[in-house]
């Protein structure tokens, strides 16, 4: 179908039209339902090319670890006490290096906090979400992909699969690392091989883990365990094993057996002893992120705008941001009657972003490049590093404040 058989056809106009359902999209459509206008509410349309079940790559098998400031910021946008029932508490967390003196420990109760974040299944957090914008007038195009973008000065418009036409004053693209929406505009992005593959699996364990968290730096990456809920009174854990690609691979498709006892060998019994592992799955590791994550009437958010290695779980808690962030520039051209799209909102949002985007995305970057070198100039000096956060608590207080999210 050409353009022009396509403006023959009827439209369907919104404020914000939002592609990509995952996560931050589903996040950000909820906390805009909340949002209203000078005079009405403002009208929103979700496009998702995935139904939210288990075959959905967002809401998949993956647990994440959502921050303590990420939680203050869902529960000031409404939306903590519905998932509040699918968290797991992280108390402590243990950082360590295989084969070095390096270790340490950040508390909650150093903080006087109950926890430092929670830890959530994907899965059902995803149906949760899609339960909750049922309950909204977000329009919801589902199963649906986006075919073309046709762009013009005071709007675009969205072509799906379907035929359907949508157009938006502000398009926000939450379509994920392969975004369609950037591809539309063919704007750059960044990309950082790091030539590892992460291992992500759940664990059944002998003990239960008492709401610890690990990070283990290893030779070939780092290696996280997160704290899960129990399954039918077994304890179990969250793995994230980074590797090589080709040991990543070989780990993949190990038996059973041998891949509890290398997983085993290459941890430690810190957790106890690992019995059971769930289906394996492997994602790549890389680091990718667009220099600038706006566009005329569009801007880019969570995986979209940039998607980072798992070493320190800031991925969704970035993306968050990315969400708290848009919504306060939006709220702002709400309540002063500006464009929803306009130049004003695009760029009030890039500088909103700018600087904890690119402390972020340094900070990954480095954790991933020091803590994976065994130069021993280099590794001397991290393993330093952790034993004076042991020997002087004080110096915990501005790693902790990155952990938990808060800037």
């Amino acid at each position: 179908m050409t353009v022009a058989e396509h403006m023959d056809n009827s439209v369907q106009n919104v404020d914000i039209a939002i592609v990509g359902g995952a996560m931050a999209g589903a996040t950000l459509a909820l906390a805009l339902a909340r949002l209203s206008g000078t005079e009405k509410p403002l009208s929103i349309a979700l496009i998702e090319a995935h139904l939210p079940d288990n075959s959905h790559p967002g809401f998949d098998a993956r647990s994440i670890a959502i921050a303590h400031g990420s939680i203050f910021e869902l529960s000031r946008l409404g939306l903590w006490p519905k998932l509040a029932h699918l968290g797991t508490a992280i108390k402590d967390i243990h950082v360590s290096d295989r084969g070095h003196f390096g270790m340490t420990e950040l508390n909650a109760s150093q903080f006087h906090l109950d926890a430092l974040g929670q830890v959530v299944e994907l899965e059902r957090v995803g149906q949760v979400l899609f339960s909750e914008l049922n309950k909204t007038q977000v329009k919801r195009y589902c199963p649906a992909k986006l075919s073309a973008l046709i762009p013009d000065i005071d709007s675009h418009t969205l072509v799906l699969d379907s035929g359907e036409r949508i157009c938006a004053k502000l398009v926000v693209a939450a379509d994920g690392l392969l975004s369609k929406v950037r591809s539309s505009f063919n704007l750059p992005i960044t990309q950082v091989a790091f030539e590892q593959t992460a291992i992500i699996a759940n664990l059944q364990t002998d003990k239960p883990h008492q709401h610890w968290a690990y990070e283990r730096f290893t030779e070939t990456g780092p290696l996280a365990l997160l704290p899960m809920a129990d399954s039918q009174g077994q304890p179990r854990l969250s793995l994230v094993w980074a590797l090589d690609n080709h040991r990543a691979q070989t780990m993949l498709n190990a038996p059973k057996a041998e891949f509890l006892a290398e997983l085993q060998q290459a941890f430690g019994y810190r957790a106890g002893q690992f019995i059971d592992v769930s289906e394996r799955h492997a994602y790549p590791l890389n680091l990718s992120y667009m220099p600038r994550p706006i566009h005329h009437r569009c801007v880019f958010i969570g995986n979209a705008a940039q998607t980072l290695h798992p070493i320190a779980g800031q991925g969704f808690n970035l993306g968050l941001r990315d969400v708290v962030s848009l919504l306060d520039v939006l709220q702002r051209a709400l309540a002063q009657g500006e464009d929803i799209g306009g130049v004003a909102v695009t760029h009030g949002y890039l500088q909103a972003r700018e600087a904890d985007r690119n402390s972020t995305i340094r900070n990954i970057e480095f954790l991933v490049r020091g803590f994976s070198n065994q130069y021993w100039p280099l590794a001397l000096g991290r393993n330093l590093g952790l034993r004076l956060l042991s020997w002087f608590p004080p110096l915990k207080t501005p790693v902790a404040q990155k952990a938990m999210g808060w800037k």
